[in-house]
């Protein structure tokens, strides 16, 4: 089986039976290889898959190394080509990069930062402070946090936090607990927001998501409370969090997803108050892929599907 593989990944694979072609993202397949049954991608280029799926008519199965199958399926993967996901890849650098973004909020960093470039001895943040004054939270040690998305990231952001002394309580489809922690179901999310001191987001694009926080539940908000978006830009109205900030409804809040990126020069939202924008960088370093690539690889050499790990039911 011929197998498509980026070159921006390194990746060592130990399939000897099998013929690997590297290729370049955002570049043409050769034509000579356009004959491969498989194809791993890497990237969120919606045009390029687009345009490259097409040419490849003989394609069989597509193992991303993104989280979700989001890419994949807005480029309209033609039906019978197995599909499975990177689902475990990067929950410990999700994980990681929530924690750094929520402790820069919580203790005030872009504050921090601000000062230092005025070269200004901030004292109104040093000194004495009262653990949990009433108006704000300036420490994880018995935060109320709130993680909308609880899968496998969710889940490894909800450890790290624990562990630092944070209540979380997660959001999913269903209620119940998991790995430990309180869950709320999708549709009685509003009954905890008003509880909730920092909100962490790491929900999938899809219909159901789409600007699953708007106005009115960025309300349901104590001013006091942070928002967190490490999933999708989509599942946030961008519009309205960019009030609540102007408008001191929040105290601040991060993202590492735009709606539109990379973020125009001109927007708003580079001088939202108290808000920390990243580049999409949370994940982008897949954590040991090969062994999940080499099983579904071999499984699909043998026509046995029903044996791909993290295989898109569609």
């Amino acid at each position: 089986m011929k197998i498509l593989i980026p070159d921006d990944v390194a990746l060592r694979l130990d399939l000897p039976e099998h013929d690997l072609i590297w290729y370049t993202f955002g570049e043409p397949i050769p034509p000579e290889h356009r004959d491969a049954e498989a194809l791993v991608a890497w990237g969120f280029g919606h045009g390029w898959l687009s345009e490259t799926l097409p040419t490849l008519k003989n394609l069989r199965w597509i193992q991303t190394l993104a989280a979700g199958p989001d890419a994949l399926l807005a480029a309209g993967v033609r039906e019978g080509i197995e599909i499975t996901t990177g689902r475990g890849f990067h929950d410990k650098t999700v994980a990681e990069h929530t924690l750094a973004l929520t402790l820069a909020l919580l203790r005030r960093l872009p504050e921090c930062a601000a000062a230092q470039r005025e070269h200004r001895w901030a004292s109104e943040i040093g000194g004495s402070q009262p653990l949990h004054p009433e108006d704000a939270v300036t420490t994880l040690l018995d935060a109320r946090v709130t993680v909308w998305g609880f899968g496998a990231i969710g889940t490894a952001i909800a450890q790290l936090l624990s562990a630092f002394g944070a209540r979380v309580t997660g959001v999913a489809r269903s209620a119940g607990t998991r790995s430990g922690f309180d869950v709320v179901a999708e549709g009685d999310v509003d009954s905890i927001l008003p509880t909730t001191d920092v909100l962490i987001m790491i929900l999938p694009t899809g219909d159901g998501t789409a600007n699953a926080l708007n106005a009115t539940r960025l309300a349901l908000l104590p001013p006091h409370a942070y928002v967190v978006n490490v999933g999708r830009a989509s599942t946030w109205d961008e519009d309205a969090v960019l009030e609540a900030l102007r408008a001191g409804r929040l105290a601040g809040g991060a993202t590492d997803v735009v709606h539109r990126e990379p973020l125009d020069a001109d927007s708003a939202l580079w001088d939202a108050p108290n808000f920390l924008i990243t580049p999409h960088s949370a994940g982008g370093r897949p954590v040991h892929p090969e062994p999940t690539i080499e099983t579904n690889a071999r499984a699909m050499a043998r026509g046995k599907v029903e044996e791909l790990i993290n295989r898109v039911d569609r």
